[in-house]
């Protein structure tokens, strides 16, 4: 059976937006075909109307399924350092249970994501994934910055790899202030052999940065109250990003998430490295701890992959990327809908590389089917809502 559903705007994400338009969809999510409102291949078919904008189902470029239990626990707006340590104290006493993470699992599905890139610590999330109807890739995330304990490390997050297996899985480093060059050395060469993607925390706080560039700021006291001596980090006069995308293989799909305290110079710095970069936003998780977004209008105008991320509920009221998109189009009003539409879903995709499946509504493809309604035109309102068609 084939149904065929018709919106004021269908964006397919890979060409331009159709008004008044159709999409055909048949067995198990398959699209049949999109057409114009004049298409002979309409006549005589029964077709749902729909007010409002269809777009392919979302990917979910960040996540912490781990984390689904500290929803409402951290207090916001105190900052990188101070989440940091409110995350590792409740860690020690709880964990995330499979009730919790499925909630969250559900949530996203309802709410019309249909991939996610998630980080995770421990093997907590993997019965949770492995039944849902979402498509998981998973990021091991390693820490480590002390450089002697870097193999052991590397060894661990290995192990832990392969118990995620048959599931899609990688590893990763955590951020430049919790990987130590050593450890990012080693992730690079396995996931340059691996042709694995790789996704690092980036620039959340201008603490990174002055750690980087002068060894000061709050993460000095932060090490000392973990009982980590830094003796063997020197300075490197330059923010961090510059510092480690040296280490990362030139070929190495990398995807650099947050990037709040991002400057110009770091964004021309990545264009001459010459290296596979996509620059993911989490602008509710990046407002709720920083109370900052990061310039987005600097990035766009290079023509980067972007995509966006929830992040976790221990930073975020909710895991729906099109609350993600209400707030940038909110702070940044420039901005189009079919281009922050393409962040959401074939960009990350494509990061991904599951694009010949999700991601854009194209013949042949299983993307799945959102629907956003109250909108004027092609804008984003407030009371903008998701509905997921298929």
């Amino acid at each position: 059976m084939v149904n065929y559903y018709n919106a004021d705007f269908i964006l397919t994400a890979t060409s331009e937006p159709l008004k008044n338009g159709t999409v055909a969809v048949g067995e198990g999510g398959t699209i049949m075909g999109v057409y114009h409102d004049e298409s002979p291949e309409l006549e005589g078919v029964n077709i749902t109307k729909l007010d409002g904008i269809i777009v392919p189902g979302f990917i979910n470029s960040h996540c912490h399924l781990e984390l689904s239990h500290l929803h409402n626990k951290i207090p916001q707006k105190e900052g990188l350092l101070s989440f940091i340590k409110k995350v590792i104290n409740f860690r020690k006493t709880a964990r995330s249970t499979q009730a919790t993470m499925q909630k969250a699992d559900q949530q996203m599905w309802e709410n019309g994501i249909v991939a996610v890139a998630d980080i995770a610590n421990t093997l907590d999330s993997k019965k949770v994934k492995e039944a849902s109807p979402i498509y998981y890739y998973t990021f091991v995330e390693l820490i480590s910055f002390e450089p002697e304990k870097a193999k052991d490390a590397f060894r661990s997050g290995a192990e832990l790899l392969e118990q995620f297996s048959p599931l899609h899985a990688s590893i990763a480093p955590h951020a430049p202030y919790s990987a130590s060059k050593e450890l990012f050395r080693y992730i690079g060469k396995f996931c340059g052999e691996t042709g694995s993607p790789v996704t690092i925390h980036n620039q959340e706080s201008e603490d990174e940065n002055k750690l980087y560039r002068y060894k000061s700021g709050e993460f000095l006291n932060f090490y000392k109250e973990l009982g980590i001596n830094i003796d063997f980090f020197k300075p490197q006069a330059r923010n961090s990003i510059q510092s480690i995308i040296p280490l990362i293989p030139i070929q190495q799909r990398t995807m650099l998430v947050h990037n709040t305290y991002t400057s110009l110079k770091d964004i021309y710095f990545i264009l001459r490295s010459g290296r596979l970069v996509t620059w993911c936003f989490c602008p509710n998780a990046n407002l709720h701890i920083e109370n900052r977004l990061p310039k987005v209008e600097m990035f766009q105008y290079h023509d980067f992959n972007i995509t966006l991320g929830t992040d976790s509920l221990a930073s975020n009221d909710k895991l729906c990327i099109l609350s993600e998109l209400k707030t940038l189009h909110q702070n940044f009003p420039n901005l189009s809908l079919q281009e922050t539409i393409n962040w959401a879903t074939i960009n990350g995709a494509k990061f991904l590389g599951i694009d010949t499946v999700f991601g854009s509504i194209e013949k042949g493809k299983k993307p799945g089917l959102n629907l956003i309604s109250n909108v004027k035109g092609l804008k984003l309102s407030p009371e903008s809502k998701i509905k997921k068609l298929v």
